[in-house]
């Protein structure tokens, strides 16, 4: 790798731990979603901070990139990469879950960079696949990324929409899958297996692309895939508790509230995995 290639990838690192350890201290209080929203931090902070049309002062620009967080409740992991790229102020997510702020457990527009509200699991496909067509009437280059959960990959609204966006030819749209192998407290190939997911999705008539969720190189090249009148679908395979040793790939690590000790525990756990200052610069 160049001398600007590792620069790159220790500044990708550095904002992935920042907003790791963001995501660490939203366990306090009522809690959050941990080990589903460590999966996916690599994903949001490649997507943010490594060429995509995205920036705190293009909020307002009609062919800025759109990105979707349909897993809701991974909402701290897409929070914590705004608050680190300047999108708003850290200070506001120690309001988490009360009623000083509008950080709450699913994403929110309110929030600076968020662009819609989750809901149901299954439905943001289909607002991504009207986000595309859009941008297609107005002869926008501007494209539209998903990310899901890879246990939503249950809903039938997500296989509907897979249908109509490759009928639509929709080349701009990308669906991200978080494919951390665990849903909720169960193992996705225990409960509706998924699996060959790759043959599923190239079936339904998408480009695939398997990936390291947590490789800012593979990611990079998977979200700038060739230009097609195809929609792409980017099949990430990560990690559940990603940072945190203890809580790696632990099916009870999807939901925890953690005590002043608990967080300080995972915070050095972090600190130790990556051998990085929390908020290098």
């Amino acid at each position: 790798m160049s001398t600007s290639g590792d620069a790159r990838i220790a500044r990708l690192r550095s904002i992935a731990t920042a907003a790791r350890e963001h995501v660490i201290r939203m366990t306090e209080g009522g809690g959050c979603f941990l080990g589903a929203s460590l999966s996916c931090v690599d994903l949001f902070v490649s997507m943010y901070a490594d060429g995509l049309r995205l920036s705190p002062d293009r909020l307002d620009d009609p062919d800025r990139d759109t990105v979707l967080l349909s897993k809701g409740h991974a909402v701290p992991a897409l929070y914590a990469t705004l608050t680190e790229l300047g999108y708003f102020p850290a200070e506001r997510l120690k309001a988490h879950l009360t009623t000083r702020d509008d950080i709450y457990w699913h994403p929110n527009r309110a929030i600076p960079g968020v662009e819609f509200h989750s809901g149901s699991l299954g439905h943001m496909l289909s607002v991504g696949i009207g986000i595309a067509l859009d941008a297609r009437i107005r002869r926008s280059a501007a494209r539209v990324f998903v990310v899901v959960g890879d246990g939503e990959l249950n809903e039938g609204s997500i296989w509907e929409g897979l249908l109509v966006a490759r009928a639509q030819r929709l080349g701009s749209l990308v669906l991200v899958v978080d494919r951390n192998r665990l849903q909720a407290n169960s193992p996705t190939e225990d409960l509706i297996p998924l699996e060959p997911l790759a043959d599923k999705f190239e079936a339904f008539g998408w480009n695939v692309s398997t990936v390291d969720g947590h490789s800012f190189d593979e990611l990079r090249n998977a979200f700038n895939p060739v230009p097609s009148q195809r929609p792409t679908v980017v099949i990430a395979n990560t990690v559940r508790g990603k940072g945190i040793a203890e809580l790696e790939g632990r099916v009870d690590g999807w939901f925890i509230k953690g005590t002043a000790q608990d967080i300080a525990n995972m915070i050095s756990s972090l600190r130790d995995s990556v051998a990085l200052p929390a908020y290098a610069e």
